[in-house]
């Protein structure tokens, strides 16, 4: 479950190195089209309502409806949106809108906790929840078979929750949990410190994740309370996309919500907002670089300047422009220009990267220079025209994605009042030259503005130590089947092989090329995904540690016929979305498909790699390692590979400083030649484009690519068993451990036993609330917020990890409660419900992996790494199927080993 920190429209857009704040930025989702039944009517091939139609109806007690017809995929996501969140508080309660979205899953009159777990994971879809300052969101994307299904819990839960005590003294922990991991990021820090600058004295000076000693004062009284004044149906929108009968639909709606009675909505809060007083924040934190920001208060999306606004924030955020320029010139790591817009007020900010030890002051000084340079020559017409292109190209790509769909219609009529996300778009492109100028000297004001800088501590020597601690003994409670509601337990009980849907054309080109094309109609958008088979840890020479690294940089460059400006306008002129390196991708119109791969092979196989840029690249990457070698987050990764794998392991090589600035352009050019090859390269091509048309223009700009020489080695050697071992990464700025329990296992992606070791582990850590681990750590005893498991199978070894964060005086506990849950798995037999309940996550995960063109090429990719055939989910689908209870034992007995798992602590020294 998340909250509070939600960006409308910020995009990456001058392809930084990492990722700021909150999360790395996404790419665009996209998804495919195939031949099938909407849920309940007749077959696709019959249907009269063409992609994209909205059905809209308001129910008598005042419940909005949106359906927008997608039949990218057999699937549907629902999204009920309540106008309601952390600004609707009372005071002293920040997080009662928080805490009242994690109740939401404890249980409804009508449905148990249980119920709602359970039915969670026999529809084997995505859930969650989210709140905002102004609205909380509660979303299932699910095969379109079990709509009626999750519509019957979202009626029941709109209806009441039972809020129990008992409940609430359990969820409380697993909340608080959820704060210290937040307080943990001092990029999380940062941002509320933002809030209280710019907005102090109204809703907005706090997000809504809450505080601990609110919720130890919160009542489950209060939260019932607080769900009976807003969460009534005329304060609610809830929207479905996807593969489904509008009709049908919208009369289970009007069965299921119709009769539920409106509430008296209380009285919102006023915003009044006080002037902004210059002022500069120095913080600390725990990355391995600085930043230095300056932040100021715009307009919310109630304004009419909010269109302007965006686009301003885009235009000087153009890699062509000055404020990236100070990243060429090497200046600042990274930079670029941010705008989030609440309602009523919003923020934008110019941030600047900069390595340990450089003078911060003085970057931020730069920064400014920058922004009022650009306020007094006045932004250049141009990037306000490319801005305004990518913007309503980027409306067509949402069009690719059921669940992005819902989210922006979502956000769009209940977050922003519009009717429609097409609004916006007609917004932007009304705004002129003009327009961008008045909003940038009217809201870049640095008599109003706030100043932050991030610098970055070193963590302190990870500790070792021979024993976990601990003599608590947690028995392992057992998973019994659950009685479920009629209503849901005649739409769950069916446990079938969904078919796939995709009929990708594959072909080998001359020079080695596997090419993989699916053709969609949705929209006139195309996506093109590539990977190269590579290792920089098997590949680098010795020595020049860090040459990937550099490389990778060098790529935003441009290519040999354009350079860097030359390069980014061509992709401008187009509003593509171009990356390239070992892993390369672009997204564009699909009238611009030929014009978008000639640029993307220009970039790929004939790069600059100008000598001028590589010196300066050089020098950043080397400061960067600097902070990096020190930071927590590195040492954490380092220290599970050194439990892990013999000092001789090539995965233990690290670049350094030293191996950095020893390397020359030359040594760029020779790894370069050597990893890529196109007898190495796969690329997947999806759209609105004809497979013989795409084999051709990939031939034409791809087919000079020659291979030189023997293909390198990609491969890790097999490991040897790990012992158990025991690592504290020492980290200031953490309020709550990281906990990371790992250990080697001695087989690959292709072994036999792959699937059921994959089964067990949906039955141990792979579902919301339904899972053993779930139920014990987060559910039963409140010890952590969050816990999952993961295979990370390779193609010659393996390994398999347990992470979940928790208090420091919790680790032990929780670390007893898991290795019970493994050993467990071993000595007994799971239950058949589990059985069951394990297999159907699998195999309702095959339509889900349809649902984006992105998820789509992922898989794609991924086969392809591993020599797997494409029908590879259905083929595994029938062996998981056939499974029983014994080879689940029989997998975990022989391959997993849970006194030998590697314990890796981030943060306080458990206690």
């Amino acid at each position: 479950m998340n909250k509070g920190y939600k960006e409308k429209k910020v995009k990456n857009k001058n392809r930084w190195r990492r990722a700021f704040l909150m999360g790395s930025f996404l790419l665009l989702p996209l998804i495919s089209r195939a031949a099938r039944t909407p849920l309940g009517g007749q077959a696709k091939a019959k249907s009269k309502i063409s992609a994209g139609q909205v059905f809209r109806e308001t129910l008598k007690n005042g419940l909005r409806v949106i359906i927008v017809y997608d039949p990218l995929a057999p699937v549907v996501t629902s999204v009920v949106n309540y106008e309601v969140g952390s600004d609707e508080v009372p005071q002293g309660f920040p997080g009662m809108a928080h805490a009242t979205e994690h109740m939401m899953f404890r249980g409804s009159p009508g449905i148990s906790s249980d119920q709602l777990a359970e039915i969670g994971a026999d529809v084997g879809g995505r859930l969650n929840a989210d709140t905002q300052q102004n609205l909380t969101q509660y979303f299932y994307t699910v095969p379109s078979q079990y709509l009626d299904t999750v519509l019957h819990i979202e009626s029941l839960r709109m209806r009441a929750i039972s809020a129990k005590k008992s409940s609430w003294d359990k969820e409380r922990g697993a909340i608080e949990q959820e704060v210290s991991r937040d307080l943990s990021y001092p990029s999380y820090v940062f941002y509320m410190k933002l809030l209280k600058t710019l907005f102090k004295g109204t809703p907005y000076e706090h997000d809504a994740l809450g505080t601990r000693p609110s919720f130890d004062k919160t009542t489950s009284a209060m939260l019932r309370k607080f769900h009976n004044d807003w969460y009534g149906p005329n304060n609610a929108v809830l929207v479905i996309t996807g593969d489904v009968n509008p009709a049908k639909a919208l009369k289970t709606v009007s069965r299921l919500f119709g009769n539920i009675p409106s509430v008296q909505i209380p009285k919102r809060p006023d915003f009044n907002f006080g002037p902004v007083k210059p002022s500069l924040k120095n913080m600390d934190t725990d990355s391995p670089y600085g930043m230095a920001a300056v932040v100021f208060r715009f307009p919310g999306s109630d304004s009419p300047d909010y269109a302007a606004a965006q686009i301003l924030s885009d235009a000087l955020s153009n890699p062509r422009g000055p404020l990236y320029e100070l990243q060429v010139k090497g200046e600042a790591l990274f930079t670029g220009f941010y705008y989030q817009g609440l309602p009523k007020a919003g923020m934008g900010f110019a941030i600047a990267g900069f390595p340990k030890g450089a003078n911060s002051k003085k970057l931020l000084k730069k920064v400014n220079a920058v922004l009022k340079k650009e306020l007094s020559k006045g932004i250049d017409p141009d990037f306000i025209a490319a801005a305004k292109r990518r913007e309503v190209s980027s409306a067509e790509f949402q069009k690719n994605s059921i669940e992005g769909l819902a989210m922006e219609w979502s956000q769009a009529v209940a977050g922003e009042g519009r009717q429609s996300p097409d609004e916006d778009i007609e917004a932007i492109k009304k705004v002129t030259p003009e327009d961008v100028a008045r909003v940038a000297k009217k809201y870049i004001d640095f008599e109003r503005s706030a100043s932050t800088i991030l610098t970055p501590q070193p963590s302190g020597k990870p500790v070792s130590g021979k024993g976990f601690g601990g003599q608590e003994s947690f028995a392992s409670s057992s998973v019994k089947a659950v009685p479920l509601p009629l209503w849901a337990k005649k739409a769950v009980e069916s446990l079938k092989i969904p078919s796939l849907t995709l009929h990708p054309v594959v072909s080998l080109l001359p020079n080695g090329i596997h090419l993989i094309v699916e053709s969609e109609a949705i929209s006139p958008t195309v996506s093109v995904s590539g990977y190269i088979l590579s290792n920089s840890d098997t590949e680098a020479l010795p020595g020049k540690e860090g040459v990937a690294r550099v490389l990778g940089e060098l790529f935003s460059y441009g290519s040999k016929n354009l350079n860097r400006i030359a390069f980014q306008k061509a992709l401008d002129d187009i509003a593509a979305d171009e990356s390239a390196g070992t892993h390369f991708f672009l997204n564009v119109l699909s009238s611009h498909f030929e014009e978008g791969v000639k640029l993307l092979a220009e970039n790929e196989l004939s790069p600059a790699l100008p000598k001028h840029n590589f010196k300066i690249i050089r020098k950043e990457v080397s400061d960067e390692l600097v902070g990096e070698l020190q930071s927590p987050d590195y040492l954490t990764e380092r220290a599970v590979d050194l439990a892990l794998y013999p000092k001789t392991d090539p995965i233990l090589r690290q670049a350094t400083p030293k191996t950095v600035k020893a390397l020359s352009l030359n040594d760029v050019k020779q790894y370069y030649h050597k990893v890529f090859r196109p007898d190495m390269t796969t690329i997947v091509v999806i759209g609105q484009v004809d497979p013989e048309q795409v084999k051709t223009v990939i031939a034409r700009y791809f087919g000079s690519w020659k291979a030189v020489g023997a293909k390198p080695n990609i491969d890790y050697p097999i490991a040897p068993t790990n012992h158990f071992s025991k690592i504290n990464v020492p980290d200031s700025s953490r309020l709550q451990d990281k906990v990371i329990l790992a250990q080697t296992v001695e087989m690959t992606r292709l072994s036999p036993d792959y699937y059921a070791l994959n089964l067990g582990n949906k039955i141990l850590g792979g579902a919301f609330y339904a899972s053993r681990l779930s139920l014990d750590l987060r559910k039963k005893t409140g010890l952590a917020y969050s816990v999952w498991s993961e295979w990370d199978a390779e193609r010659t070894r393996s390994m398999y990890q347990i992470v979940y964060g928790c208090d420091p005086d919790k680790v032990s506990k929780a670390r007893t409660l898991t290795l019970n849950d493994i050993l467990a798995m071993q000595k007994k037999e799971v239950s058949a419900q589990e059985l069951r309940q394990g297999k159907i996550l699998l195999l309702r995960s095959i339509p889900l992996s349809e649902e984006s063109f992105g998820d789509v090429a992922s898989r794609w990719l991924y086969f392809s790494r591993f020599g797997l055939p494409l029908d590879e989910p259905e083929r595994a689908a029938k062996i998981y199927v056939h499974l029983k209870a014994k080879d689940v034992r029989q997998a975990f007995s022989q391959w997993l080993r849970p006194k030998d798992m590697a314990e890796i602590v981030e943060g306080p020294a458990p206690k």
